[in-house]
């Protein structure tokens, strides 16, 4: 069975790459903002004559997949399942997944995150596209025994906590890692009577924080910011983030950061998941426009969770969209920053 419109090459570069299209039963690639990587997961129909194998794939091997004359996937073989039937499924993962499976000792002096991802890139093998400079320059960092994943996060967070300035870690359809601003602006429509499939809505204030304080600078003489949302306190109660800053932090560095965190958190959460129609360019960190009157919806919201799915004749989406994006979370500890 063939997936129209649909190219899926299989292979090494040392013996060649096969064209494993007119097997396919269906394919998908998920991805979600809290990992670095996506997953591509293809079920094959693997066999001509329902007695043997019509081929055979290896764990390593490349997997890319074009869909309507687009790469959408630059991936490895993970892992494989087949039964009697000869019903194949192949599970792939893009180059950042080396990010997760290597761990290691680094300590990093006066380096921005953009250099240090770009050093945990090339000790893990991986290429690098486009990759913006994240400006901060980091005095110090020790980080020990832990994936080089968790590693690029740290460096992010600080970048953050510091500058206000958030940064995300990709992988282009050509696997390729990538660092990036989040996008502004919604680059695509989904709305009623036109590609709307199914859509749920829900929101709250679990997680919404009505006053920050922020505590940074020397040792002894340690500037603390207390910052507040008086109507949303009246609404909602004291609702309080804290944060600790380094030593080196200055008094505005601290005002600056906790009013940041109280602008960052003091909205209410809202998700919405989504089925739709498929659009290939959608992805994680794109902002997408949703218009629906049943649930009273019509604002922008970013994807943090997608699953593009592919059957023959027809692309749909699942979507998590959120009001915000922002890094995962991740604890930084007063010795991994101290000297």
């Amino acid at each position: 069975m063939t997936i129209n419109k649909l190219s899926l090459v299989v292979g090494r570069g040392q013996t060649g790459f096969t064209d494993l299209s007119s097997f396919v039963k269906s394919i998908s690639i998920d991805g979600n903002s809290t990992q670095f990587h996506r997953t591509c997961t293809i079920e094959f129909i693997a066999t001509e004559d329902g007695r043997k194998p019509a081929f055979k794939v290896e764990e390593g091997a490349s997997v890319a997949f074009t869909y309507e004359g687009k790469r959408l996937f630059t991936g490895f073989l993970f892992s494989q399942d087949i039964d009697e039937g000869g019903n194949l499924t192949v599970t792939a993962h893009d180059a950042n997944v080396y990010l997760y499976k290597s761990t290691n000792n680094y300590i990093f002096t006066n380096k921005k995150a953009s250099d240090i991802i770009k050093i945990l890139a090339t000790d893990a093998g991986i290429p690098c596209g486009q990759i913006a400079d994240t400006g901060y320059v980091i005095s110090f960092l020790r980080l020990s025994n832990m994936p080089l994943a968790d590693m690029a996060l740290k460096a992010l967070t600080l970048t953050r906590n510091q500058t206000g300035k958030r940064f995300f870690v990709g992988c282009d359809s050509h696997g390729k890692l990538t660092l990036t601003n989040p996008r502004t602006g919604p680059a695509f429509a989904i709305e009623d009577g036109k590609n709307l499939m199914g859509i749920t809505y829900s929101r709250s204030i679990e997680d919404t924080k009505t006053q920050a304080k922020v505590i940074g600078g020397p040792k002894g003489k340690e500037t603390v910011v207390l910052v507040k949302d008086d109507g949303k306190r009246a609404k909602y109660g004291v609702l309080q983030a804290f944060e600790e800053m380094d030593e080196k932090a200055t008094p505005s560095q601290v005002k600056q950061r906790a009013q940041t965190i109280l602008k960052e958190q003091s909205g209410m959460q809202e998700q919405l998941n989504v089925e739709t129609l498929g659009v290939p360019e959608v992805d994680i960190g794109v902002m997408v426009a949703i218009r629906n009157q049943m649930a009273g919806i019509f604002n922008s919201y970013y994807v943090t969770s997608i699953k593009h799915s592919f059957i023959p004749g027809l692309h749909t989406m699942s979507l998590e969209l959120t009001s915000s994006y922002d890094l995962p979370n991740t604890t930084i500890n007063v010795d991994e920053v101290k000297k």
